[in-house]
């Protein structure tokens, strides 16, 4: 069993190690996915790991997936308090006429509401060969960094992980 993981594992990084040509396919899921793929060609094309072609007839294999970058807000409401009450009295007779009466009243409240923007984006990402195998693969998300937005960071990642993995498949085997 374990002989057959490593052979599968094996075809898999030979298959990766002979891919020279890629197109990247249209990238599904949500907002922001033309523009990361656009992001995504870019970064591929400038690692020289491929030639990026336009004509999926020319290409080796293809980077399909899905991918989304959304900005939105996050609303937090905060509420806290404190509240006392007594109250005493007492009411005279017929005859005589006996009044009294106490009150206390102790209250605290505070309110708080806090609006946050976020920036967040995410990719599911797949090189598949012209069979239709899929011979790599890698899921990355991020919020974003001090000097990135989120999906520049993605971007960075997805390349990261792509450039060490065809660096491996494309490295000679020890003897």
């Amino acid at each position: 069993m374990t002989f057959l993981l490593c052979l599968l594992l094996a075809q898999d990084a030979t298959g990766l190690a002979q891919v020279k040509r890629v197109y990247i396919d249209k990238l599904t899921a949500g907002e922001g996915s033309e523009q990361i793929r656009d992001q995504l060609m870019s970064a591929v094309a400038g690692t020289g790991l491929f030639v990026m072609t336009e004509n999926p007839d020319r290409a080796d294999a293809f980077l399909r997936g899905g991918a989304e970058d959304r900005v939105f807000q996050e609303t937090f409401d905060f509420r806290e308090g404190i509240d006392g009450r007594a109250q005493v009295g007492t009411n005279g007779g017929a005859r005589t006429s006996t009044r009294r009466s106490a009150a206390l009243s102790v209250g605290e409240d505070e309110s708080a509401r806090q609006t946050e923007r976020k920036h967040e984006a995410v990719a599911a990402i797949r090189l598949v060969n012209k069979d239709g195998d899929v011979i790599w693969s890698t899921l990355q998300q991020s919020a974003g960094t001090k000097f990135r937005n989120a999906s520049v960071d993605l971007v960075r990642k997805v390349v990261d992980q792509l450039k060490q993995d065809v660096s491996a498949a494309r490295k000679p085997p020890a003897p």
